[in-house]
């Protein structure tokens, strides 16, 4: 009889299972998933402004948020490896804080990453901007979106496909960079041989040379570059053996952010005295522009442009698009988001994340030059409250798992919870920093006006929610006891 209860209730809601989706992504588009996610916009463009703001400093600051960000994969792998769950880390939300806080977290993703497809689209349309000056960024960004939309549309395979040459393109690009950098150190050809030398590291005011507190404010751009690291847990839906292949993709986090975040910019500030940089331009760019290789400067903008349509193609549609899915999967928006067609597509919110991304095309029309700073400043904020719903609902989980209430995932996070609190100190402090600087302070307003819109929401669909959540439990629980 009890075999029996679940099976009934999941009749009631026969398109809206996890396992609707096709499992279209295998192991290598998993893995570049993970890197395609967490190597766009905030490291090829954002770089440039925080290396100008800081200096050398800068590669510290992305160790520190590399660290603290690596923990919270850590923590969400726990949870995938105990139970993989629609929606990702929102199911967990649902499950371990309730069904207010799986809601809010739902939204709250989905807005975040349109926002985060916005700064990917201003950032394309400042590429292009390097061959055709004339163009104007709106015009980019909007071919760049209709793009996009009409891939994810047709199917999760292909669009798995075409992430996956798109991180390989950032990937071979970094690395050629880093050793043909590491050639201009040891050899010293090219235009920028006499004078790249590992001592431009703190030759040049020091490690620290605008002091401490421009560090520190780096941080609102830095933890943007790190953006789309949990992209992972959205996939776990489609993904082939995800028990094993999550897991190993989140083992990688550290070699990869050592490689293509430290690596790349130990290399170019050693190469390129940080003095020369500015905001609003590319360190890649530069550097190669410095190094003085026919063309270099031309395949770095070609590469950095495909890293902005990555990071765009795997945040801003496909994961908003299935997280907006999840909202009328879980009874936390209007049922008719749930449905996929043929193909394993949701296509209408593949429309709907379309149409609100547009908005970005008209920031960048009508403020070209404030538009990527606005943007990512809220794309940060919202992220933030994401990450630490993860940590949270985690430490739940493991009081559970301690009171006997629930299983022990195979794949644990290490020092819990202290590891947990100490993430959530440094997230604080990250916050303090935006609500620092005038110009990110907007990223509180903006975030603080849709809290008031979520709660305002939550009483018209707490009904729908709350049902939902009970066959989520009761699926759950029939799943332990098998």
């Amino acid at each position: 009889m009890m075999r029996e209860r679940p099976e009934r209730m999941v009749e009631k809601l026969p398109d809206q299972a996890a396992d609707d989706y096709q499992r279209g992504l295998g192991t290598r588009q998993i893995q570049m998933l993970a890197i395609g996610g967490t190597i766009g916009t905030g490291l090829f463009l954002g770089a440039g402004e925080n290396i100008a703001k800081a200096g050398p400093s800068l590669i510290l600051t992305y160790a520190v948020a590399g660290l603290m960000l690596f923990f919270v994969m850590r923590a969400l792998g726990e949870l995938l490896a105990y139970r993989r769950a629609e929606g990702g880390f929102a199911g967990y939300a649902r499950e371990f804080l309730g069904p207010f806080w799986g809601y809010a977290t739902t939204w709250t993703y989905w807005i975040i990453w349109v926002t985060t497809g916005m700064a990917e689209l201003t950032a394309a349309g400042k590429y292009v901007q390097k061959w055709w000056p004339d163009v104007e960024q709106w015009q980019t960004a909007l071919v760049a979106l209709l793009v996009l939309f009409v891939v994810n549309l047709i199917s999760v395979k292909l669009f798995g496909e075409l992430e996956f040459w798109f991180a390989m393109i950032k990937v071979a690009a970094i690395v050629m960079m880093i050793l043909v950098g590491i050639g201009v150190l040891v050899f010293g050809f090219s235009d920028a041989g006499k004078t790249a030398e590992v001592g431009n590291l703190w030759s040049h005011g020091g490690v620290f040379p605008e002091g401490i507190s421009p560090t520190l404010m780096t941080l609102q751009m830095v933890m943007f570059a790190y953006l789309g690291v949990e992209l992972v847990g959205v996939t776990a839906s489609e993904a082939k053996d995800p028990e094993k292949n999550i897991p190993r993709a989140i083992n990688a986090l550290p070699v990869r952010f050592a490689l293509f975040y430290l690596g790349s910019l130990l290399v170019i500030l050693s190469v390129v005295p940080w003095t020369e940089f500015r905001g609003g331009a590319s360190p890649f760019v530069l550097a190669f522009d410095k190094i003085g290789i026919p063309g270099g400067a031309d395949i770095v903008n070609f590469v950095v442009l495909t890293a902005a349509l990555s990071s765009c193609n795997a945040g801003g549609l496909y994961s908003t698009s299935r997280m907006l899915r999840t909202t009328g999967v879980n009874g936390d928006g209007p049922k008719a988001l749930a449905k996929l067609n043929g193909r394993g597509v949701p296509v209408l919110t593949v429309v709907i994340s379309t149409l609100v991304m547009g908005i970005g095309v008209i920031v960048n029309a009508v403020v070209p030059e404030k538009a990527f700073e606005y943007i990512t400043s809220v794309s940060t904020g919202g992220a933030i409250l994401v990450w630490t719903v993860i940590l949270v609902a985690h430490m739940v989980y493991r009081r559970r798992v301690a009171a006997g209430t629930a299983p022990k995932s195979p794949y644990r996070m290490p020092w819990a919870p202290y590891t947990n609190w100490i993430v959530l100190a440094f997230f604080v402090f990250v916050t303090v920093t935006i609500a620092w600087e005038a110009d990110t302070r907007i990223a509180l307003y903006v975030m603080a006006g849709w809290l008031v819109v979520i709660a305002a929401g939550w009483p018209i669909v707490r009904r729908n929610s709350q049902d939902a959540t009970k066959v989520k439990v009761a699926l759950a629980e029939e799943s332990t006891s098998a």
